[in-house]
């Protein structure tokens, strides 16, 4: 092979590499930002690209990751390390959180920042202390989602000039000393019983009106049946009054008609209810029996019906 050969073979495979340097594949959902000669060029988006090699170059990136050529657009979400911040009311607290956000415009997280994952890190834990700072140790653990909220407009308006958006701040762990954490957790256990104790009074209050309320609804119910029972009663006496007076008259009507000569049927029937009152006395098993005066004179009565 001759040399003129080897400078021939030499410079094509030399044309091949540059070529192959010049393309240029960007995924779905990234971008790459292109400098020529040192300056911004141009925004490379998904899809193939031809760049003139050695001219153009891509810049690289510093995520939490670390170096890459591209720029991924995606939610991302960073971890806060635990940190001690003081409440209001000097309460030392352990807190961590969980930051989600996603780079909006490419091209000012490149050039407006230099690390933009450790500038929001710093800027969350710097925000945490002055936020948690000026609330009390109750209201800290009463209010996470005020806390949340107030920590993603303050991080969203902070990191805008980066190109970077704060989608969510989530709290993730709120711890407060020992002896305040058992001291907490007694007035919780006191609460409890308290309110175990109130629920259980209330029940006992319930059980017994009820049980009250029932006994009247059943002394109200007995009561209305003696009345129903003693109405029915007395109509049953009194129709049974009715029908007795009824049949008597029936009776004196029918022997007043049979009688003869004219014999009144009252007497006669007056003379046999006497005769049923002595046979009661009689049998009453007592040794002395006074009869009455008009005793004679019943006899004779009788004696004239007989005959």
């Amino acid at each position: 092979m001759t040399g003129s050969n080897v400078v021939m073979l030499s410079l094509a495979l030399f044309a091949i590499i540059i070529l192959i340097k010049g393309f240029r594949i960007v995924k779905q959902s990234q971008v790459m930002v292109i400098e020529r000669l040192g300056k911004f060029y141009k925004l490379l988006k998904p899809g193939v690209h031809i760049i003139i090699p050695l001219v153009d170059t891509p810049r690289s990136f510093l995520s939490k990751n670390g170096y890459a050529k591209d720029i991924d657009l995606r939610e991302q979400v960073l971890d806060i390390d635990p940190q001690s911040v003081i409440s209001k009311d000097n309460v030392v607290l352990i807190v961590d959180a969980i930051l989600y956000y996603q780079i909006i415009d490419p091209i000012k997280a490149s050039y407006e920042i230099a690390n933009v994952t450790d500038s929001i890190g710093r800027l969350t834990q710097t925000t945490l202390r002055s936020v948690i700072g000026e609330m009390e140790l109750d209201d800290t653990l009463a209010s996470r989602d005020t806390i949340n909220a107030r920590l993603q407009t303050v991080l969203d308006e902070a990191s805008d000039p980066w190109g970077v958006k704060v989608t969510r701040v989530e709290l993730s762990q709120i711890d407060p000393p020992k002896d305040i954490k058992n001291a907490m957790e007694s007035e919780l256990r006191a609460e409890r019983q308290r309110r175990a104790d109130v629920l259980e009074a209330e029940g006992f209050k319930r059980a017994e009106v009820l049980k009250a309320e029932g006994k009247r609804d059943s002394q109200i119910a007995e009561a209305e049946g003696d009345k129903q029972a003693a109405i029915a009663r007395a109509a049953g006496d009194a129709q049974a009054t009715v029908l007795k007076a009824d049949a008597e008259a029936k009776a004196v009507e029918v022997v007043n008609k049979a009688m003869e000569n004219g014999k009144d049927a009252t007497d006669y029937f007056l003379q046999e209810k006497y005769i049923k009152a002595i046979e009661e006395i009689g049998k009453s098993g007592k040794q002395t029996v006074i009869l009455p005066a008009e005793l004679t004179s019943f006899a004779q009565g009788l004696t004239k019906f007989i005959k």
